[in-house]
Parts: structure tokens; C-alpha cells; sequence
């Protein structure tokens, strides 16, 4: 019954007790129809949100697959110049072959969009490990030569060991004492009797020694096949098994032995064999 406000009749509505379930029925199957469109409408705004973040999460993963590509590229340039020094240096140092395995340089243009693709920078990437790991043996080997070398310039003799002006060179020359010509050794550098007399090169020292020719004597094995004698000293200030290096005072010009005068008697032996000292002065 609907009674309304005024002078508007009363109505009346009668409904049986089907028409009530099937009223009933129809409400509640409403309801639920209405709640799956409401969830529904709720994970569709939550997919919509998730799908927003994963193309943001996407957008910001191509930059950064972009940036690394590019930086791949130019590391792959570094190592191009990095290849070109090493020939250079192994030029310098003797070692025209490199190390097997190593390419003369790495390079190439950029692939067409590197970024979008992680294989193709995951490809960059091994490819420059395997020319680092190929670098740093060839580095190595560089190191090694280098090490060599300095090494020899250490123990080749170089420059004059005494301040003095030289009086006899290295080969065949009349000898002071006569009796003919004679082979001379070594050089005779004339100084005053105490100057100081340096090694020309690092080593260790062979033999301090008096002998009826040299007088007293000093003999340094620098290594690498280099000796060095000197002959006629005043005094000696090392020791047999002492270690020397370029420049130390190693004696004095003296006039012992056989000699006519103050003066240092200076041999190079190159492999046991006697070499002229001038080409190492």
C-alpha cells in the first residue's frame, strides 16, 4: 500500500509468495552480477597501473640498454687505440709479432639499434672481455720485454769511469816497455793519483785482487755476458760479492802494478772476450 501526501488516492499492490521469491532471486542475482562488474572494474584499474609501470619500467630499460651500447662503443674505440699502441710499443721494444690471438684492433660500426637488443650488447660485451683478457697477456709480455731491456741498459757499461784524458787506446800498440807491438786490451785514462773511479754500470763485484800487471784490481760482473776491469788502482773501496750500482766509487787512480805513470787501466769484456771500451764511453 502507498499512501501519498494530499488528496492523491491510495494505492494498492498485492504479490503472491512466487512472485516475492522470484523477486528475491532477481535481487540477488543483481547483486552479484553488480559485484563481479565492480571487482572487475577494481583489477582492471590495478592492470591498467601494473601494464603504467611495466611500459615505465621498459622506457627507462631501453635508455639504459641505449647508454650502455653506447659506452660499449666507446670502449670498443679505446681498445682500437689501445691495439694500435701496443704495435707501436712492440715495434720499439723488438716484438713485431704480438701475442698470438690478439687482433691488431677491434671496431666496427654500431648495430642498428643496440639498445632495444640485449643480446646484441650482451655480444659487446663478451667481445670486449675477450680482447681485454688478449690485452693484458699481450701487456704481459710487454712488461716482461721491457723489464729485459731496462735490465740490460742497467748492466751494459756507459760513459767514462774516471775523470781523465786518455793516453792509449784498445789494440795493437808499441809497448811502453819495449819488446815490440802488443795487443793493449782495454784504455789507459790519465788522472791525478786519488781521483775517484765509478762503475759505469750496476753489477756485482767479481774480484778485488793484486796482480803483477794490473796492480791492484777491481773486477764487476754486471751481468748479461758485461765485465769490467780496472787496473792500477791506489785504493779499492769495495769487496769481493758486493753489489754496485751506476755511479758508486768503486776505487782510486793509483799507479801500482805495471805502470809508467798515474792512470786507470780500463777493460770491457764482452762474453769472456775483450771488447773496446770506446763504444761504451
Amino acid at each position: 500500500m502507498i499512501i501519498p501526501d494530499g488528496h492523491h488516492r491510495i494505492r494498492r499492490f498485492q504479490a503472491g509468495r512466487r512472485r516475492l521469491r522470484l523477486l528475491g532471486v532477481a535481487l540477488v542475482v543483481a547483486g552479484v552480477i553488480l559485484s563481479g562488474l565492480a571487482y572487475h572494474c577494481f583489477r582492471m584499474q590495478l592492470d591498467y597501473a601494473e601494464l603504467q609501470r611495466l611500459r615505465t619500467e621498459k622506457s627507462v630499460y631501453r635508455q639504459k640498454l641505449r647508454s650502455m651500447a653506447g659506452q660499449l662503443q666507446s670502449l670498443r674505440k679505446e681498445m682500437v687505440v689501445l691495439a694500435s699502441n701496443d704495435t707501436k710499443v712492440r715495434l720499439m721494444t723488438k716484438l713485431a709479432k704480438p701475442v698470438e690471438g690478439v687482433p691488431a684492433g677491434i671496431g666496427g660500426p654500431v648495430e642498428s639499434d643496440p639498445g632495444l637488443e640485449l643480446s646484441g650488447v650482451q655480444r659487446q660485451i663478451d667481445e670486449i672481455r675477450r680482447s681485454i683478457d688478449l690485452r693484458r697477456a699481450s701487456l704481459e709480455e710487454l712488461q716482461g720485454a721491457l723489464n729485459d731491456q731496462r735490465s740490460l741498459f742497467a748492466a751494459r757499461p756507459a760513459g767514462k769511469p774516471v775523470k781523465g784524458w786518455i793516453t792509449s787506446g784498445f789494440g795493437l800498440r808499441r809497448s811502453p816497455f819495449g819488446g815490440g807491438r802488443r795487443m793493449h786490451c782495454g784504455l789507459d785514462i790519465a788522472a791525478r793519483i786519488g781521483t775517484p773511479i765509478t762503475a759505469p754500470a750496476d753489477g756485482v763485484i767479481k774480484r778485488v785482487a793484486t796482480a803483477p800487471d794490473y796492480g791492484k784490481m777491481v773486477v764487476i760482473d754486471h751481468g748479461y755476458g758485461y765485465q769490467t776491469v780496472y787496473g792500477h788502482t791506489s785504493k779499492v773501496f769495495v769487496k769481493a760479492g758486493q753489489r754496485v750500482r751506476r755511479g758508486d766509487i768503486i776505487a782510486a787512480v793509483g799507479n801500482t802494478g805495471r805502470s809508467t805513470g798515474p792512470h786507470l787501466h780500463y777493460e770491457v769484456h764482452l762474453n769472456g772476450m775483450p771488447v773496446n771500451p770506446q763504444k761504451f764511453l
